[in-house]
C-alpha cells in the first residue's frame, strides 16, 4: 500500500462523494465520467480499501470511504480558505463574504437579508445567483459561506447541511394606478378579471398562491410569470398588472416602483432561510445575519 497521498485523487474522490455519483461529478467537473471513475480507483488502491459499493442505480460510501471523506472535509475545507487567507492577513483591508442566492428567493428581499452584513466597513461581498441544487453542491465544496433561499435543505445524508430560519412575511397584492380600482373591487373575484402577474414555480411560495386561488375559488388571468421578483415588480409598474409580493416590500414597492398594496393575500406567508455546512455557523457575517433575524 502506498504512504504517499495524491491529492488529485483525493479530490475526485470527494467530489464524487459530494455529487452522489460519478456522471454528476463528470458533469460537476466538465470530465469524462471513465477519468474519474481512473482517479477514484487509482486512490482506492493508494489506500488499500474500497471506497465505494453499489448502492441501486448510484453509488454509497463504505465505511473506509465514510472515514475518508471526513478527512477529505477538512483538507479541502482549508484549501478552499487558503487564498483568502493568505490574502486577509498581508492586506487586512478586507472581510469577504460569498453568498449563493437562490433563483426562486425573491430579490428584492435580498439586500434587506443582507442589510447587517452590509454594515460592515471592511466587506468584500460576493453573490452568485444559481439553481438551488447547484448552489447547495457549491456549498458542500466550500465554495459558498452562505445560500439564501426560499426554501430550506432536503435532506441528503451525502450533504451535512443545516437550515437556519431568517423569518417570513405575509404577502399582500400590489397594483399600478392603471388597475388599482377594478382590483379593489370585488377582491378576490377581481382577480379573475384584471391581468395578473404571478412568479413563477422556482419560487416555493408560488404553489401557496396558486393554493390560496382554489381556496378562493378563483381562476386568474394570469398574463405574465417571472423568476425575479424585481423584474416582475417592474413589469407591474409599467402597468401590465397586479401581482403578490411580501409586506415586508411594502416601501419599497410603493416609493421605488409608485405601486399600491391594495388587498392581503391571506394566509400565504414567504420564507427566508440561511443555509450553512454547520450546525454553528463560524463566519462572523453569516452570525451577523442570524442574529438579526431572530431579534
Amino acid at each position: 500500500m502506498n504512504q504517499e497521498l495524491n491529492y488529485k485523487h483525493l479530490y475526485y474522490f470527494w467530489v464524487t462523494a459530494k455529487e452522489g455519483g460519478m456522471s454528476h461529478a463528470a458533469a460537476r467537473l466538465g470530465m469524462a465520467v471513465q477519468t474519474i471513475s481512473a482517479q477514484v480507483k487509482l486512490l482506492e488502491q493508494s489506500l488499500g480499501h474500497a471506497l465505494f459499493k453499489p448502492a441501486g442505480r448510484g453509488l454509497a460510501l463504505t465505511e473506509a470511504g465514510q472515514a475518508a471523506l471526513q478527512v477529505a472535509e477538512q483538507i479541502f475545507h482549508l484549501g478552499e480558505h487558503l487564498h483568502t487567507a493568505v490574502r486577509d492577513a498581508t492586506s487586512q483591508t478586507s472581510v469577504r463574504l460569498v453568498v449563493g442566492i437562490s433563483d426562486g428567493l425573491g430579490k428584492l428581499a435580498v439586500r434587506e437579508l443582507l442589510a447587517p452584513a452590509l454594515e460592515e466597513p471592511r466587506l468584500r461581498l460576493v453573490c452568485h445567483e444559481d439553481d438551488f441544487d447547484d448552489l447547495l453542491a457549491d456549498l458542500a465544496l466550500h465554495r459558498l459561506d452562505v445560500v439564501l433561499s426560499d426554501r430550506p435543505a432536503p435532506a441528503n445524508p451525502n450533504l451535512k447541511l443545516y437550515s437556519h430560519a431568517m423569518g417570513s412575511s405575509p404577502l399582500g397584492w400590489y397594483a399600478p394606478k392603471e388597475w388599482r380600482a377594478q382590483a379593489r373591487k370585488q377582491f378576490p373575484q377581481s382577480l379573475a378579471g384584471v391581468p395578473v402577474l404571478l412568479p413563477s414555480a422556482h419560487a416555493s411560495v408560488r404553489m401557496r398562491i396558486d393554493q390560496w386561488f382554489e381556496q378562493q375559488g378563483v381562476v386568474p388571468n394570469v398574463v405574465g410569470e417571472f423568476e425575479d421578483s424585481a423584474l416582475l415588480a417592474t413589469f407591474g409598474a409599467s402597468g401590465m398588472g397586479v401581482f403578490p409580493a411580501s409586506e415586508r416590500m411594502r416601501e419599497k414597492l410603493s416609493q421605488g416602483y409608485g405601486l399600491e398594496w391594495f388587498a392581503p393575500c391571506e394566509g400565504v406567508q414567504e420564507h427566508f432561510y440561511a443555509i450553512g455546512t454547520a450546525r454553528k455557523v463560524q463566519h462572523p457575517l453569516v452570525q451577523r445575519l442570524l442574529a438579526s433575524a431572530v431579534s
